[in-house]
């Protein structure tokens, strides 16, 4: 049986080369991310803002207007609201009751239910969730720590492994993969829950174990080519890699894949956050973090012919000067 290829055996591809148009890419990229998250903002979900979040399904689309106007006039503050999956589920998100009474949120609810019910025949009520504005609060604090942790023990973790350069390239390559997802969901307005914050951090996760299979097959080279030209062994590295590292991206891509298609709404933003983390990763990996070495003015055999001139210092130290 004929084994499956996508990539072919011992490929040469100048990927340093076009690094300079690379880096020029990722810095617009960035900037336009940082851009869209200051001029559009993330539509934060109620886990982050807090409040009631009602899901209401219709018989055909509602006109968004009316649906809106509708909630407004029962004067329980404005509705926030947003089209899941298909176009006939509505999210609707609205302030916590100002009533400390635990009875205040499902009147609320019911209040909204009974409008709804009497404007659109057919609509029918699926659930709601509420969380405190307190709770919202300590869940961003909490999600930006987590975020930035991951970001800062990786790249030490990279820089006592291998060398400084190694470091800075992979915090660099993650910190990149994230703006792209925050400039996406900006961009979409997709809701931005607790389910992102898991995606950026499995995104950060898939990131850095490609970029460490690259980063060890480079450290490997630098060993057995210690007169290679940096660029020339970089090249060899990510072609060496390169099958693993595409079947791996193509093979998530296709649970992804069926996860958006039969996930529903509720895992969209989830999985369309992992499949765009998928393709900067790679991407990010391969043409950014490695070529960035030469940037940074990482030589073949780094580390060790430092390590043996220090030996030969200390030999040559011990045995002194002949009399």
């Amino acid at each position: 049986m004929r084994l499956l290829k996508i990539v072919p055996d011992n490929t040469n591809i100048g990927f340093v080369r076009v690094r300079h148009i690379a880096f020029a890419i990722t810095a617009l990229l960035t900037i336009a991310a940082i851009a869209l998250v200051a001029a559009r903002g993330l539509n934060m979900g109620v886990d982050f803002v807090g409040g009631v979040s009602i899901e209401e399904k219709f018989v055909t689309a509602p006109p968004l207007d009316e649906v809106r106007s509708t909630v407004n006039n029962l004067g329980l503050g404005e509705a926030a609201l947003q089209q899941l999956g298909g176009a006939n589920t509505v999210t609707i998100r609205l302030p916590l009751p100002e009533s400390s009474d635990p009875a205040a949120t499902d009147q609320m609810v019911e209040k909204v239910k009974a409008a709804l019910a009497a404007k659109f025949p057919g609509a029918t009520f699926s659930n709601y969730s509420t969380v405190s504005g307190k709770v919202s609060g300590e869940l961003i604090q909490n999600g930006v720590l987590a975020v930035v942790l991951a970001i800062i023990g990786i790249a030490i973790f990279s820089w006592l492994r291998y060398e400084w350069q190694f470091g800075v390239s992979t915090a660099v390559a993650i910190i990149h993969d994230v703006l792209m997802t925050l400039g996406f969901f900006a961009l979409t307005q997709l809701v931005f829950d607790l389910n992102i914050v898991a995606a950026v951090l499995t995104i950060i996760g898939y990131s850095i174990n490609d970029k460490m299979v690259i980063d060890d097959r480079i450290r490997e080279n630098m060993r057995k080519f210690r007169k290679m030209e940096m660029r020339d062994l970089i090249d060899l590295s990510v072609n060496e890699t390169l099958p693993r590292t595409v079947m791996t991206s193509v093979t998530i891509m296709l649970a992804l894949a069926a996860l958006l298609i039969f996930g529903g709404h509720v895992l969209q933003g989830f999985t369309a956050a992992m499949m765009l983390g998928i393709v900067v990763g790679t991407y990010s990996s391969v043409y950014v973090s490695s070529s960035l070495l030469i940037t940074l003015g990482l030589k073949p055999g780094f580390r060790e012919d430092r390590q043996e001139a220090a030996a030969a210092a200390n030999k040559a130290e011990r045995l002194g000067p002949r009399d």
